[in-house]
């Protein structure tokens, strides 16, 4: 029941009761409701700045977790960004140098990712730009893991034609050393014989009897015509032994091969002469790598000791003169 309220009237000296308009009941319950509905939206504004509800500390929670193994994984990426770089730099300067391959190009090893907005999709939140570099840095990663493994199908590969490699790159003398008189010339500027001037020599030159077996120094496969002489080498035999090697064996008395034909190492393939510009019985050998005629002293050591290989250096660096 509602309780009734009473004014005093001064003027009758009595009490009388208040009654109120419809308007100001109306007013009066308006003012109460804006005012209870004020302090409602002022309270919840204050607890939804100021106290966590249940939801939000589980939230809160959940986020502390989410980033604390973030961060664990952000130290797990740096740890493999530095497997991954060993694992690059092990495989170009020391795998492929055992191999004799190129290392793989910087290009290709950071390539990054073109084309198409790759990361469209995380864009337009608070942690997008953290989403998207993580994810970039995977990406890369990704990319250079594969790259990676791609070399390594290349290198075993290469391993397992290892043998076939070294069985085919030059590593023994052209002349036995019970047949060598001596080594005339070696690989560098030499007096030329004929032209009496300063040459760049390309080989070594060694001196034999005529007729002393000339032996091919690797495997490999006759890739010129034996029986046709060249200018200045005479008889001569080229031998391609794959993997960018090929020798040369000039001023031959005779020859033992054809034109395609497979020889291993250690096969006669000819005979010491005198053929082409020569001034005197002796073999003239060439090692070339890649097109570029290198110093085949690099190539004896298969059946030289020690000693033997350093007279052979000392030898083969005398400033002489060549006998083509």
């Amino acid at each position: 029941m509602a309780k009734v309220k009473y004014y005093y009237d001064q003027r009758s000296l009595s009490y009388k009761k208040i009654e109120r308009s419809g308007w100001e009941r109306f007013r009066n319950t308006a003012l109460f409701v804006t005012a209870a509905a004020l302090f409602a939206f002022l309270g919840i504004i204050l607890a939804d700045n100021f106290i966590e509800s249940p939801k939000e500390k589980h939230l809160t929670r959940e986020l502390e977790n989410l980033e604390l193994h973030y961060d664990l994984l952000q130290k797990r990426m740096d740890n493999l960004a530095v497997v991954l770089e060993d694992m690059q730099q092990r495989d170009d300067n020391i795998y492929r140098v055992i191999f004799e391959a190129d290392p793989i190009p910087s290009s290709i090893r950071k390539a990054g990712f073109g084309g198409v907005n790759r990361y469209r999709d995380i864009e337009g939140f608070d942690n997008a730009k953290l989403v998207r570099e993580t994810t970039k840095r995977l990406d890369v990663m990704t990319k250079q893991a594969y790259v990676q493994s791609k070399s390594f199908d290349k290198v075993i590969e290469m391993a397992k034609n290892k043998s076939d490699m070294l069985a085919s790159i030059p590593a023994i003398q052209p002349i036995s050393n019970k047949d060598l008189t001596r080594i005339a010339s070696g690989f560098g500027m030499r007096f030329h014989p004929i032209h009496k001037i300063k040459k760049m020599h390309t080989g070594i030159d060694f001196t034999a009897p005529t007729g002393t077996p000339i032996y091919a120094t690797g495997n490999g496969v006759i890739t010129n015509d034996p029986r046709r002489r060249a200018p200045g080498y005479g008889l001569n035999v080229v031998i391609d032994h794959g993997y960018g090697y090929e020798t040369l064996y000039a001023h031959m008395s005779k020859v033992n091969v054809r034109k395609g034909q497979v020889v291993k190492r250690g096969e006669v393939i000819g005979f010491v002469g005198n053929t082409g510009t020569s001034t005197a019985p002796h073999l003239h050998y060439e090692v070339v790598k890649n097109g570029t005629k290198i110093n085949p002293i690099n190539f004896f050591h298969n059946d030289l000791t020690p000693e033997e290989y350093e007279q052979m250096i000392i030898l083969s660096q005398q400033e002489n003169q060549s006998f083509d």
